[in-house]
C-alpha cells in the first residue's frame, strides 16, 4: 500500500510539473480567446499590464475579422495609447490603424509619431498611413535607413556584441559606465562607433544597426499610400536590390515607385 501511494504521489508530481508550466503559458498567451466581459475587465486592470495588452491583442484580432461591437472599447484603446508602458502604446498604435473612420484614433496616432520610443513611432506611422496622412512619411523613411544607437550617459564603453550580429529590441549592446545600453530596434550591427574601453559622451554614437527587412517591407507598403516624389530616392535603392534583403522587398519597392509616379504625374 505504501509503495502504491509513493508511486501515485510521484505520478501526480510529474503531472504537475507538466501542467503548471502549461497553465502559466495558457493564461499569459495572448492568443487565448477572451469573452466580452473579460476584455472589459482586462482593459481596466491597471495592476496587470499584460492583461491590458492581452485585451488589446484580442480587440485587434476582432477588428481584423470585422467582428461586431468592437467600437465599445475604442475610448479605452485611446486611453492606453498614452500609457507609460511602451508595450501598451505600441500595441494600441497597431490596433488604431485598423479603423481609419474613428477620428480619436487619428489624433492619438499623430501624438505617437513623436513618442520617445522608435518602435512606438514606427507602429504609429504604419497605422497613420491607413488614414492616408502624409504625417507618417518621416518615420516611414526612417524605417528604410540604418539606425544609430547613442550613449545615454558619459563613460567607458564596453561592447557586448560584434559586427554582423543580429539584434532584437531589448538586446544588450553595450555598457557605458554602469549603464546598460539596449537596442530599441531590430537589425544587423553594421558599425561600432567607439573602441572597446574608449570614453563616450552622452549622445555620442555607439552602434549603427541596419534597416530590418520586415520593417523595410512594411514601410514600402505604407509609402505606396502616402509616399511622394521626395521619397523616391530612398525607395529606388531597394527597387534596385539590396544585398541581404528578400525578393519581396525589391518587388514591393518597384510597386511603390510605380504608384507614386502614377499618382504624382511622374
Amino acid at each position: 500500500m505504501t509503495r502504491h501511494r509513493a508511486y501515485l504521489l510521484i505520478t501526480v508530481f510529474a503531472l504537475l510539473l507538466v501542467l503548471f508550466p502549461f497553465l502559466f503559458w495558457y493564461m499569459t498567451w495572448f492568443g487565448r480567446k477572451l469573452t466580452d466581459a473579460q476584455i472589459s475587465e482586462y482593459l481596466a486592470d491597471s495592476g496587470k499590464p499584460r492583461h491590458a495588452q492581452h485585451a488589446l491583442v484580442q480587440i485587434g484580432e476582432r477588428l481584423a475579422r470585422h467582428g461586431p461591437g468592437v467600437g465599445r472599447w475604442y475610448p479605452q484603446v485611446v486611453h492606453l495609447a498614452a500609457s507609460p508602458l511602451i508595450e501598451l502604446r505600441q500595441t494600441s498604435a497597431w490596433i488604431m490603424g485598423q479603423d481609419h473612420t474613428y477620428a480619436p484614433f487619428h489624433e492619438a496616432l499623430l501624438r505617437l509619431t513623436a513618442d520617445p520610443q522608435p518602435m512606438v513611432r514606427r507602429n504609429a506611422a504604419l497605422a497613420l498611413s491607413n488614414f492616408g496622412d502624409p504625417a507618417a512619411r518621416p518615420q516611414l523613411l526612417a524605417m528604410l535607413r540604418p539606425y544609430t544607437i547613442v550613449s545615454p550617459v558619459a563613460g567607458v564603453v564596453q561592447y557586448r556584441l560584434k559586427l554582423g550580429e543580429y539584434v532584437n529590441p531589448g538586446t544588450l549592446v553595450a555598457h557605458v559606465g554602469g549603464v546598460e545600453v539596449r537596442s530599441p530596434l531590430p537589425g544587423e550591427v553594421r558599425d561600432l562607433s567607439r573602441r572597446d574601453g574608449a570614453l563616450a559622451g552622452a549622445g555620442d554614437p555607439l552602434v549603427e544597426v541596419s534597416a530590418d527587412k520586415e520593417h523595410v517591407w512594411e514601410a514600402l507598403r505604407a509609402l505606396l499610400i502616402v509616399g511622394t516624389k521626395e521619397d523616391l530616392e530612398d525607395i529606388q535603392r531597394y527597387a534596385r536590390g539590396v544585398p541581404g534583403m528578400p525578393e519581396k522587398v525589391q518587388e514591393q519597392a518597384l510597386l511603390t515607385v510605380q504608384e507614386i509616379k502614377a499618382r504624382q504625374g511622374r
